[in-house]
């Protein structure tokens, strides 16, 4: 159990050290680029190194270790409530990005400053992971280093089913995440990462379940056994769908291309009054009461 006890102790170096960037950045930076450049790059990188060592975990630890798989399933639960609880608004994620274009949260240059950060902040988490197991501090990453070189495709199923899982997960993800995006993060953080965790176990068996483009890129894209554009199609491609679909089964529609809500009928704020039928009697002129006045009619006789 030592290897996993420095894995755990990785675990929260990582998300302290990216802690302190957060907040050094946003003490120097400007609002809007922090929000847009500085959180991102810290949230990338965050969730790109403790994605590889747990991905490490998952592969390796159930013979290396002796440990199960409902070790690695608790670990990837409290990590994803971690992250939930620290990345300070960040998404980490290409798809949660692109969503909030869509919904008109996000203009076209944000949004785009936001898709370079993830991709430099995985990159980056993916060269210091690189270099931390080239230090071997266990056996695991001794074992790591000897079978990186030939490490195989996170596609173990068809092209067509495993580009079905990743767009799966993401729509489910991203119906979670559109239905509790104005609760609170005491219910939101934990929901998420119980979702997270489960679709991993589902899906993780058949593609890796990563449903995150920019950290599937980072992991797996360098590996033999499946091609660039294989590599595209599922993890690119499926996410993307997955979200579109998602965002459209909430929405009705999506704001930024079309306003018309095509699945659900929206009824009126307004209410229209109901006229009032007015009994006039003869010799009787209407009259108009105002309010706060009384009445100087007369009874009739």
């Amino acid at each position: 159990m030592a290897g996993l006890n420095v894995s755990i102790a990785f675990f929260f170096v990582v998300v302290g050290v990216c802690q302190v960037l957060r907040q050094i950045s946003k003490r120097l930076l400007s609002p809007g680029a922090y929000s847009c450049l500085a959180r991102e790059l810290a949230g990338s990188l965050q969730l790109c190194m403790s994605s590889l060592e747990l991905r490490m975990l998952v592969e390796i630890g159930p013979w290396g270790g002796g440990f199960g798989p409902d070790v690695v399933l608790t670990l990837l639960f409290l990590l994803f409530a971690v992250h939930g609880a620290s990345f300070d608004g960040a998404s980490a994620n290409p798809t949660i990005s692109l969503q909030e274009f869509l919904l008109l949260q996000s203009s076209l240059p944000a949004t785009a400053t936001k898709l370079l950060a993830q991709g430099a902040g995985m990159g980056m988490g993916w060269a210091v992971t690189k270099l931390y197991w080239s230090w071997e501090m266990t056996q695991f990453h001794l074992i790591q280093n000897l079978i990186a070189s030939e490490c195989s495709s996170s596609i173990r199923t068809s092209l067509h089913h495993a580009a079905f899982a990743e767009g799966s997960c993401s729509f489910l993800f991203h119906l979670v995440l559109l239905k509790l995006r104005q609760s609170h993060p005491v219910y939101q953080v934990p929901a998420l990462a119980a979702t997270v965790t489960f679709l991993s176990y589902t899906a993780g068996p058949f593609t890796g379940a990563f449903f995150n483009p920019a950290l599937a890129t980072a992991a797996t894209f360098h590996c033999s056994g499946s091609s660039f554009w294989d590599y595209i199609r599922v993890y690119w491609l499926g996410p993307l769908a997955g979200m579109l679909a998602a965002l459209l089964l909430y929405q009705g529609n999506i704001p930024r291309l079309f306003q018309k809500n095509l699945l659900y009928r929206q009824k009126s704020k307004y209410k229209v009054p109901k006229a009032k039928v007015v009994t006039h009697v003869e010799g009787d002129e209407p009259q108009r009461k105002k309010k706060g006045e009384k009445s100087n009619s007369k009874p009739c006789a």
